[in-house]
């Protein structure tokens, strides 16, 4: 009885102390959380101050009025100098700042200080410390990441499927760790009718025979291959892990699809497809794009589908941003120069790679709506600015530029699919239809007065005589 009573007694001791230890536990896990959250807001908030002291040690460098080389001259060429070094592998001790570690190359291998022009190092490296202030900020709130790995575990015992949540979690950005396993399904729910129906190893086979017998298309895209992604990792160099790559899934498509062969824009397409998915699942990408989402015509010798996007981009554009529309007509500037390259490779090269990679992430699973939603967020977010210019020439000269300046992707996302709407996809179908006709019935025109033009010169002595200059100059 003594004994199980000083059994009874130790238990309740050590009960007490467990419960308290958890207590004691728990606070400190709350006052670092708590500690975790000041660090990042603080981190953020210098990301931001040294992304300002980087402009101002510029605008300081070169002064307007003073041409006198003073030693604080030298200071400021000499802080401007430590403040543009991409990650040193060490800080001299002398240096007057060390300045927030920014990596030569982002996660997805693109660079993100380039190595030449001093003025494109620094926007370069302050956009860079301006993401950097907007990711941290971002992962005080509650994670995506949570959300991706609470999803992904549901889905563990039963196939993945299309609905509500899914959607919204992927307008919200796919993690880097989950993209390839979400991005080769997207593909895989588009393009299941066409790989039932391919022989087993389709695309090697396609791939022996564009080896073994090279087609029209293989010299054009062993030009292009070096200029896809020159400032992207993979795609750098000759010897880069990503050539040989996109070499293949081109050439293996310049195979399945010869009405198109190859077509400039293709081999941007294939290279964001390969940093996250093999060579076969990027090959079936690349057949999702052309095949499944884009009309007919889009990558053929006349664009024609590619004509036709932008008219119907017009009519959005005039119908959403009534204001931005009339101010283009105003000072008669062709925005479609500019829009036309976002809709031909959706965007690569035209939007920082952090947008890119969300905006492709809801691309992959929506369809081609999506680049009608976010090319018009895109003049939506930076409307004011825009109505601000008041001549043709500086408002082209900063539409070949401003989409790069938007770094906060969460306000784009929640634009595109939110002040957006509606935006019915019969709408934009019916429209394609609409505006498909008429530039048909334009080719036809111009095509009957150019065989016209050819009739009457063959007829007429005097006019077969004339030589236009382009036949001179031939």
């Amino acid at each position: 009885q003594d004994n199980l009573q000083g059994y009874k007694t130790q238990n309740k001791f050590l009960n007490k102390e467990i419960l308290e230890l958890s207590a004691l536990r728990r606070n400190a896990e709350a006052r670092e959380r708590e500690w975790q959250a000041k660090y990042t807001s603080l981190e953020a908030k210098l990301c931001q101050i040294e992304s300002k002291y980087l402009i101002l040690l510029q605008e300081m460098k070169t002064p307007v009025c003073s041409e006198d080389q003073s030693p604080a001259r030298e200071v400021i060429t000499q802080l401007l100098e430590d403040a543009l070094k991409a990650e040193p592998s060490e800080q001299p001790e002398q240096a007057f700042f060390k300045p927030h570690l920014v990596s030569e190359y982002d996660i997805y291998g693109f660079q993100t200080v380039p190595e030449d022009d001093d003025e494109e190092k620094l926007v370069a490296k302050s956009r860079a410390l301006d993401l950097r202030s907007l990711s941290l900020s971002e992962n005080r709130e509650i994670s995506t990441g949570v959300k991706w790995e609470n999803y992904l575990a549901s889905t563990m015992n039963r196939e993945m499927m299309r609905c509500v949540e899914l959607k919204n979690l992927i307008r919200s950005g796919i993690p880097h760790e989950h993209r390839s396993k979400m991005w080769k399904w997207c593909v895989s729910l588009h393009i299941k009718k066409f790989k039932d129906s391919a022989v087993p190893g389709y695309f090697q086979t396609l791939l022996q025979k564009a080896l073994e017998k090279p087609n029209p298309a293989s010299k054009q895209i062993e030009l292009d291959l070096l200029r896809t992604l020159p400032n992207n990792k993979h795609y750098s160099s000759p010897t880069s892990e990503g050539i040989q790559k996109l070499r293949n899934v081109l050439l293996a498509f310049s195979w399945r699809n010869p009405d198109i062969g190859y077509c400039q824009g293709l081999n941007r397409l294939v290279a964001i497809a390969l940093l996250y998915l093999e060579q076969e699942d990027a090959f079936w990408c690349l057949v999702t794009i052309v095949e499944v989402f884009m009309p007919r015509d889009y990558y053929t010798k006349t664009l024609l589908g590619s004509q036709v996007d932008q008219r119907v981009f017009k009519d959005l554009l005039s119908e959403k941003l009534p204001r931005l529309h009339a101010h283009f007509e105003q000072y008669k500037v062709d925005y479609t120069l500019i829009t036309f390259n976002w809709f031909l490779v959706v965007f690569v090269d035209s939007v920082v790679s952090d947008i890119l990679f969300k905006i492709w992430d809801s691309f992959l699973y929506e369809g081609p709506k999506v680049i009608f939603r976010f090319a018009l967020a895109l003049f939506k977010y930076k409307e004011e600015e825009i109505l601000k210019l008041q001549d043709s020439m500086s408002i082209f000269k900063y539409l070949r530029y401003f989409t790069r300046t938007i770094l906060d992707a969460r306000k784009l996302t929640a634009i595109a699919f939110g002040d957006l709407n509606p935006f019915p996809l019969r709408q934009i179908r019916n429209r394609r239809a609409y505006h498909l006709e008429k530039v048909r019935l334009e080719l036809t025109e111009l095509e009957a007065i150019r065989e016209d033009f050819l009739r009457e010169r063959e007829t007429c002595v005097e006019k077969r005589d004339l030589i236009s200059d382009d036949e001179e100059d031939s």
